[in-house]
């Protein structure tokens, strides 16, 4: 990677680069991986992060934008010591792109390169903050999927984790890029290699693997292309590796991480305590535990961060913009307390132009603390249906009435007589629950009618989709006041509800959605349907979005209706 003259990971912007996404203006390049190009940039508030934007050929496939937006959403809730925190994203321009935080450090890839192996005590200690940054992520029902050098960044107060989640939307993707896997094969774990179900345990291994590399500069499994190794680490079961020339102290720790079934391995959890003991020091006593010269590195790097960005901050003039979310306060216990309902117009699928440069209709940006928002992202409009777009960027509407829908500008004709519909099924039973953990969620068809959990169904025909910290409706759908076809018809047509309903507003706390409700919505068929809420009962997910039961009515909308 090329850097300025002082030798910082900073790059210059090339002539072919942007200069602003959204409302980030891009300062310097930090690096480029796999998925995406990583920029140094700052927040209105002059505050500086890393900005990552995805490549145009992951941009082009719909499939990697939904699941994007979902490990996104799941990545955001992760909190905790050592994680580089994601702060902002969208899914819906010419580009993905998410912001994190800035952590003025180098990657511990770079470093190895520069200054070589590492002392012990050094390699111990990074591994306890990792592993405490790993038992985070776990904590919040992600895994990491492509924990390697590049990831953890080494800086004056520890090891800090970045991109954990993320690498799982290139995997369903199926894309390969110059022919190479997403993902790091050297650093995947055999059940990772052999494409079997991954659990934290996968990061374990990988942060084993990390230890190794990072003590002596071998790796386990030896030399060789990035295909050979993971070939050799997808056989460990029947040929471990020979871990003998590694240091007293470390192999122990080795050999549980690496062992090939993932229920040895310690959790990330475990793992941290070991590396403190061995190690002699606490996962957050960050004094002088970097050697001098590479300190001194990362010292010239976060000057060069500070110039960049305070160079930009007096160029910028005093234009009178508001702050953008990652200017506020922190409050981890108000993470997700006061999360508005935010709706938008749906719009059409993205076209490929470049990025949409900061305008006027953005400076609205900012509606609540940035690391602390709760997740109230739109997904991606597909088809003729089309998702509402709800990314904190986007202008905020009040939150609905807890006692009633919300009123829209909508105007709709008389309403129809009696003799306008024709029943075609009447109080058919209806059952709808969220996943228990981070997934696509369950897609439900009206019509059929029918509940998908594989995901499988085309959006065009699902009305609704629910996963397990948002209820999105692809139909507008509103609450009837009675149960006639007419009222129904008048509910979603007139008083529809916000097209994306977060995941507290379902909870306990929130019942926007309650038992004795009629939901009602024209479906992608032309139907009329109308499900009545028998039953709203706190499921075992994060946010306890309830499993609903309800009898679902469909009407047929007569010639002329």
């Amino acid at each position: 990677m090329t850097g300025f003259q002082d030798g910082s990971v900073l790059s210059p912007l090339r002539p072919d680069e942007p200069r602003d996404v959204a409302d980030y203006r891009l300062l310097a390049r930090i690096g480029e991986g796999g998925m995406g190009s990583v920029y140094l940039s700052l927040t209105r508030g002059g505050q500086p992060v890393a900005l990552k934007l995805i490549r145009r050929e992951f941009a082009q496939d719909g499939e990697f934008r939904r699941r994007f937006e979902q490990e996104v959403r799941a990545a955001r809730r992760v909190q905790g010591y050592h994680v580089v925190p994601v702060l902002d994203h969208d899914t819906t321009g010419a580009q993905p792109w998410l912001v994190t935080a800035h952590v003025p450090g180098l990657p511990l890839d770079r470093a190895l390169a520069a200054h070589g192996a590492l002392p012990l005590p050094v390699v111990l200690h990074l591994a306890c903050g990792t592993a405490e940054a790993l038992q985070a992520v776990h904590a919040a029902g992600v895994i990491h999927r492509d924990l390697k050098p590049g990831n953890v960044l080494l800086a004056a107060d520890g090891p800090w984790v970045i991109d954990f989640g993320i690498a799982r939307a290139g995997d369903h993707t199926q894309l390969t890029r110059s022919g190479a896997l997403i993902g790091t094969p050297q650093y995947m774990s055999p059940e990772h290699a052999n494409g079997s179900e991954l659990t934290p345990a996968t990061d374990v291994f990988s942060l084993g693997l990390i230890m190794a590399v990072a003590a002596t500069g071998r790796h386990p499994y030896g030399d060789g292309g990035a295909i050979t190794t993971a070939a050799r680490i997808a056989n460990t079961e029947h040929r471990p590796p020979d871990l003998a020339a590694y240091p007293d102290r470390l192999r122990p720790l080795l050999e549980r991480c690496l062992a090939a079934d993932p229920a040895a391995r310690p959790t990330a959890a475990d793992l941290a305590r070991l590396c403190e003991r061995a190690a002699g020091r606490t996962a957050r006593d960050h004094d002088d535990w970097l050697p001098g010269p590479l300190a001194a590195d990362i010292a010239r790097h976060a000057d060069a961060v500070r110039r960049a960005t305070a160079a930009a901050r007096s160029g910028a003039g005093s234009a009178p913009y508001p702050p953008t979310e990652a200017d506020r306060p922190t409050d981890d216990a108000a993470r997700f307390a006061s999360e508005p309902t935010r709706t938008t117009p749906v719009a059409p699928p993205p076209s490929p132009s470049p990025p949409p440069a900061a305008g006027p209709e953005r400076e609205s940006r900012g509606g609540k603390p940035l690391i602390v928002v709760g997740i109230a992202i739109g997904a991606l409009v597909i088809g003729t249906v089309g998702y509402a777009l709800t990314r904190p960027g986007r202008t905020p509407t009040p939150p609905p009435p807890s006692t009633g829908p919300t009123t829209t500008t909508a105007t709709a004709s008389a309403p129809p007589s009696p003799a306008a519909f024709q029943v075609i099924f009447q109080d058919v039973p209806l059952a709808v629950a969220p996943p228990d953990t981070i997934s696509m969620g369950v897609q439900v068809d009206l019509d059929a009618p029918k509940v998908d959990p594989t995901h499988q169904m085309s959006d065009s025909d699902a009305e609704f989709n629910y996963d397990d910290d948002y209820l999105t409706f692809n139909t507008p759908t509103g609450k009837a006041a009675d149960a006639t076809p007419q009222s129904c018809l008048t509910a979603a047509n007139n008083t529809p509800l916000p097209q994306q309903l977060p995941g507290k507003a379902l909870g306990p706390d929130g019942n926007t959605i309650k038992v004795g409700d009629l939901l009602c919505t024209v479906t992608s068929k032309g139907n009329l349907a109308m499900w009545q809420i028998t039953g709203a009962t706190p499921s075992h997910n994060y946010f306890q979005t309830p499993d609903f039961t309800g009898k679902l009515t469909l009407w047929k909308r007569l010639a002329g209706s």
